[in-house]
C-alpha cells in the first residue's frame, strides 16, 4: 500500500471536478453514492446543529435566505428543508455550483414541491449586491487551492448577513484508509472510488484552518472551529 504524507495537502485532482473523460450518468451516480456516504458518516449533523442554533437568534417573522455553495446534488439542502418544514422560519434555499451537471442532477433528485432553487454559477462572478442571511458549504472547500480558500472565506464574510458555516473533512490517515477500503467494497462507481480518499487527502487540519482564517482577515473572536466525529471540522463565523 502506498504511503501518503498527511503533513501536507494533496494536490491530486478529483474526477468530479471535470466533465471530461466521464459521462453525466456516471457523475449522477457518483452524487447518489456521496449522498449515501453522507448519511452513513453523519455528515449533515454539524451543519444542521449550527443552523438550528443560529436561527434561534432570528425573528421568526423574518424570511431567511440560505445559500449552499458547492451544493453538488443538493442533499444538504434537502436535509435542511425536511428539518425546517413546519418550523417558525420561511427559508428560501439557493444551491450554487460551478458544474452544470450538479444543477441537472440536483433538480432530478429534489421533489418538485420543494422551495429549493439551483443555479450554475461561479460564485466569484455573482452580483456583488446579492446577499444571504446565512451561507453554508459542505464538502466543498477541500476542492479549492489555499489561495482560493482564502478568497472564498472573504467572499462569504462579505455576502453573509448573519453568519456562515463550513463543513468539511479532517485530513488524517484513519479516515483516508478507511474510506479508501470502504468505497471499494460498497460502490462500483469509478469516480467515488477515486475521489473519496482524495477528498480526505486534500482536506485541512485545525492549524491550517486557523492560518487561513487569519490570512483572510477574519477576527478570531468571531470564529469557532469544532471537530466532529467521524473526522470532520465545522468552521463557523458570526457577523454580529
Amino acid at each position: 500500500m502506498i504511503r501518503h504524507d498527511f503533513s501536507q495537502r494533496s494536490v491530486q485532482s478529483e474526477l468530479m471536478d471535470s466533465t471530461t473523460n466521464t459521462t453525466y450518468a456516471e457523475f449522477h451516480d457518483c452524487l447518489c453514492s456521496l449522498a449515501t456516504i453522507n448519511v452513513l458518516t453523519m455528515a449533515y449533523s454539524p451543519t444542521l446543529r449550527w443552523l438550528k442554533h443560529a436561527l434561534k437568534a432570528m425573528n421568526p417573522q423574518q424570511p431567511i435566505v440560505l445559500f449552499d455553495i458547492g451544493c453538488g446534488g443538493g442533499d444538504m439542502l434537502r436535509q435542511i428543508w425536511k428539518w425546517s418544514k413546519g418550523g417558525a422560519h420561511a427559508i428560501e434555499f439557493v444551491g450554487i455550483d460551478l458544474n452544470p451537471w450538479s444543477k441537472q442532477a440536483a433538480e432530478q433528485m429534489t421533489p418538485k414541491i420543494s422551495p429549493i432553487r439551483y443555479e450554475t454559477s461561479n460564485l466569484f462572478q455573482l452580483d456583488s449586491k446579492r446577499h444571504a442571511d446565512f451561507i453554508i458549504s459542505s464538502l466543498f472547500t477541500h476542492h479549492l487551492s489555499d489561495g482560493e480558500l482564502i478568497r472564498f472565506i472573504q467572499w462569504m464574510d462579505q455576502h453573509a448577513v448573519h453568519g456562515w458555516f463550513i463543513n468539511d473533512l479532517h485530513r488524517h490517515p484513519l479516515p483516508y484508509y478507511f474510506i479508501k477500503c470502504a468505497v471499494r467494497l460498497l460502490f462500483s462507481n469509478r469516480m467515488i472510488q477515486h475521489d473519496a480518499p482524495v477528498s480526505v487527502a486534500r482536506a485541512f487540519t485545525r492549524t491550517e484552518w486557523e492560518y487561513h482564517l487569519a490570512e483572510a482577515g477574519i477576527p478570531k473572536a468571531r470564529t469557532t472551529i469544532v471537530w466532529y466525529f467521524p473526522f470532520r471540522y465545522g468552521v463557523a463565523c458570526r457577523r454580529v
